[in-house]
């Protein structure tokens, strides 16, 4: 029998970039939607500040939430799945000294990768208008601080630029080629107006790149297939599960309000038994019974107080 150790989630979610097959990174905002992503296939998942501020504090992305919460917020979406997760390191919460921090604290949080972006503290989601840019150079000193803080080298660390809203798709460009060449592992240009951006993008730049599928965003929301073919490594669906959840409550407390009842919604909803199959009820309990039933073949050979 093979006991071979099993691969880091760092060491499978970078082959998953690698691989000629495009990685699909369906978004999730709490433990539950995590594991409801995992139970549907995906081999890796995602989870950005847009969703979890909405999650945690029904407010927009603009930089609200503290490191030390997302941190939290990502040891819990850990603990929860076996696949990896990759995160969100917003502009670093701070400088140099605060990115080494953020990494340090992501890599212990169990996440497999992050990211983290060059836009002007506080930051806005990337299809939002409004947006700025700091230099590129104090985003290249960014850059470098994460990749020396991080413990296990085959964390991933993204670069991401919203210099392209700001100053166009050259300076988009250029900025990332330079922050590849500090040595940034995945490169996001976000938010490309269209198909001939994106093309430009994947072919210009000497590393794999990230797509970011926004339903309603600025960019146009395209097959897996079609972003492969484009040259794109991975793509990403951020926030469809929080709109398709919000979109799913305001039907339910509409309704539930208006009738009564949910007897017109069960249709849409899962069984008692169905969501406690989902939660692992059922392993729980035979986890418990197996240390009972351990306690007491101990009590039938020794005496125990």
């Amino acid at each position: 029998m093979d006991h071979a150790p099993a691969a880091r989630k760092t060491t499978r979610f970078r082959q998953l970039i690698e691989d000629p097959e495009i990685l699909v990174l369906p978004g999730v905002h709490d433990a539950l939607t995590a594991k409801l992503a995992e139970r549907a296939g995906f081999k890796a998942i995602t989870c950005g500040g847009y969703a979890t501020s909405a999650c945690l504090l029904g407010e927009p992305d603009t930089s609200q939430l503290s490191l030390t919460e997302m941190a939290d917020h990502y040891g819990r979406l850990c603990d929860a799945v076996s696949v990896p997760v990759f995160g969100d390191g917003d502009t670093g919460f701070g400088n140099v000294t605060n990115v080494a921090r953020t990494v340090r604290l992501y890599e212990r949080a169990g996440l497999a990768g992050m990211f983290i972006e060059d836009q002007v503290f506080p930051k806005r989601c990337g299809h939002m208008a409004g947006k700025d840019v700091v230099p590129a150079r104090d985003m290249v000193g960014k850059l470098k601080a994460a990749l020396d803080a991080r413990h296990d080298p085959d964390f991933v660390i993204m670069a991401r630029t919203d210099a392209l809203a700001v100053n166009g798709v050259d300076d988009a460009i250029a900025r990332m080629a330079a922050y590849r060449e500090v040595g940034a592992d995945l490169l996001f240009v976000e938010a490309p107006e269209d198909e001939s951006q994106m093309r430009r993008i994947c072919a210009e730049l000497d590393g794999p790149c990230m797509a970011n599928m926004i339903e309603g965003g600025t960019t146009p929301n395209l097959t897996a297939a079609d972003l492969q073919g484009i040259g794109y490594a991975v793509v990403t669906h951020p926030v469809a599960a929080t709109y398709a959840i919000a979109r799913a409550v305001d039907d339910l407390m509409r309704m539930l309000a208006r009738d009564g009842t949910t007897a017109g919604f069960r249709e849409r909803m899962m069984s008692f038994a169905e969501f406690n199959e989902v939660i692992g009820l059922g392993s729980l309990r035979a986890r418990e019974q197996d240390y009972l039933s351990f306690a007491e073949r101990m009590a039938r050979e020794r005496p125990i107080p």
